[in-house]
């Protein structure tokens, strides 16, 4: 019996390209910071170094602390000097990413068909970012981020992914085992690794990211259309 329902968001319910969205997040960030009269190629080269440590991350702190630590020690300056203008930046020039994305009503179908099981719903999106620009993101894609009863981020994680600890502690969280839980995403590695401790899984297509050239017939997949006949075809 399912007692949990899990969404990836980019390239699952947000139509993207992750190579085009990483080198427009960046490209904005250095303007930014230029206009703020930091160095931009230093600021992204030390964003990079922290986001790495990010996705090495073992659950030693959370991902916020971890990215603050290197970052503090690449940049040379603290914490509390210089987030009040990556928030700034969150808030303002990050929203021009949108104009990159799709959009497909059927992500607000398929988050409406899975509540509508009534289980939670969580956003198991990689917990790199804070959580503003997670919730950005999932209203670009035109779905209510009061829909899901948490969305992962690096203040609440301590692990990416594709690491299975990821989806561990997200069952953990919920109080609910891993086969309990059904994980929707659109690559083969950091999504379906869900597969690995037990959760059933559900791949998407119409962004597939499939790096490992993985046999995708090992999963249930389709495309958005498909996911939500399937999420509304479940007996719970």
């Amino acid at each position: 019996m399912l007692k949990a329902i899990l969404f990836d968001l980019d390239g699952t319910l947000l139509p993207s390209d992750q190579d085009e969205f990483t080198a427009k997040y960046f490209e904005l960030l250095a303007k930014y910071n230029a206009r703020s009269g930091n160095d931009p190629k230093r600021v992204v080269d030390c964003v990079w170094k922290g986001t790495v440590a990010m996705l090495k991350n073992k659950g030693e702190d959370t991902n916020e602390n971890v990215f603050w630590r290197v970052f503090e020690d690449a940049f040379g300056a603290s914490k509390d000097d210089v987030k009040s203008g990556f928030d700034d930046f969150y808030a303002s020039d990050f929203d021009q990413i949108k104009a990159l994305c799709g959009f497909t009503e059927k992500a607000n179908m398929a988050v409406k068909a899975a509540k509508a099981h009534g289980v939670p719903i969580v956003l198991a999106t990689n917990p790199i970012f804070p959580i503003e620009a997670q919730v950005k993101r999932v209203q670009w894609a035109g779905v209510n981020p009061e829909d899901f009863a948490f969305i992962t981020s690096y203040e609440n994680s301590r692990y990416c992914k594709p690491r299975p600890e990821y989806y561990i502690d997200i069952a953990n969280k919920l109080g609910v085992r891993p086969e309990e839980c059904l994980m929707i995403g659109n690559d083969t590695s950091d999504d379906m690794t869900a597969a690995q401790i037990g959760m059933q899984v559900f791949l998407i297509t119409d962004c597939l990211i499939n790096k490992s050239e993985t046999d995708i017939s090992a999963f249930p997949h389709g495309n958005a259309g498909e996911l939500v006949d399937f999420l509304n075809s479940i007996e719970m």
